[in-house]
């Protein structure tokens, strides 16, 4: 027996297919859920209102996303340093070397 399931509106366009996304379950039957909206209430955590697919279980709830760790730091994050360091005077490009020669590696 087909079970029923809410249709997405058109959502997905062609390059979009290919892309990997968060997939979410419902809590209460299993089925695949769809994030109906999403509330960012500070940069690493957000709140996801989801809907469940089937339309027997219409369940609807609340997800908390949250940022838990790093795996592999972004290269951004060496430009901004360097950004950092070309604004600093000679005097104090100078310390900030010092600095980092005394560390312990």
């Amino acid at each position: 027996m087909r079970k029923n399931k809410v249709k997405l509106r058109g959502h997905y366009q062609a390059e979009i297919w290919n892309m990997r996304v968060l997939k979410i379950f419902c809590p209460e039957c299993g089925e695949k859920a769809i994030i109906r909206k999403s509330n960012r209430k500070h940069r690493e955590i957000s709140d996801l209102y989801c809907a469940c697919s089937d339309v027997e279980c219409g369940h609807t709830y609340v997800l908390s996303l949250t940022f838990d760790h790093t795996i592999s730091p972004s290269a951004k994050s060496n430009k901004m340093i360097g950004s950092m360091i070309q604004n600093l005077n000679p005097e104090q490009r100078q310390m900030a070397l010092d600095l980092l020669k005394s560390s312990p590696v």
